[in-house]
């Protein structure tokens, strides 16, 4: 967040506090004006994960759609191949779409034939956190995003070179900055 334009970040916390100085009530609108405020410029240059977000459940709700909020904070999955970034490959970076966070790189982007958006390498060793998953009777490595906690997908060992590593990630975790964004050209 140390990294987006001033005026955007206090309009967006303008908004989401009330008058009355209780909690900070941030909606779906809110959180989506807040991901498409980050550039690919201020995502490249966002290369720490010190400040951890911490949120309740409640605040997670307001700001996710149920699909997101499934996901990214139950754990959830996509149908493969019907989701939005499976057949997506433009320039730019994919950020978490709980806190903003950058995930991953279009360079290492590939088409896995999953049915979702496949990784060999996170853009940063300590972008992604690993768990282990013991869901559907069987044991496997979950991701989550290391800023705020939200379950991106899982990794496999099945990838290309040179990492040999599928990062198995759920399009509604991900939100997608391009390389070449309007707010960069003016």
């Amino acid at each position: 967040m140390k990294n987006l334009p001033l005026l955007p970040l206090l309009l967006f916390l303008i908004a989401a506090c009330d008058t009355q100085g209780q909690n900070p009530v941030v909606t779906q609108e809110d959180h989506t004006y807040f991901l498409n405020q980050i550039t690919y410029q201020s995502a490249m240059a966002d290369s720490t994960n010190e400040d951890k977000v911490v949120r309740t459940d409640e605040e997670w709700r307001q700001r996710l759609t149920s699909e997101e909020y499934r996901i990214l904070r139950n754990n959830g999955t996509e149908i493969p191949f019907m989701n939005k970034y499976n057949s997506h490959y433009e320039d730019g970076v994919y950020i978490c779409k709980g806190c903003g966070q950058p995930l991953f790189h279009s360079d290492t982007k590939y088409n896995s034939r999953s049915g979702w958006p496949s990784y060999w390498a996170p853009i940063r060793e300590d972008a992604v956190d690993e768990k282990e998953d013991r869901s559907f009777f069987m044991v496997r490595t979950e991701i989550v995003c290391s800023r705020c906690d939200s379950h991106l997908g899982h990794v496999f060992d099945d990838g290309p070179e040179p990492t040999g590593l599928r990062y198995c990630m759920n399009s509604a975790a991900l939100h997608f900055v391009p390389k070449e964004s309007s707010k960069e050209e003016s």
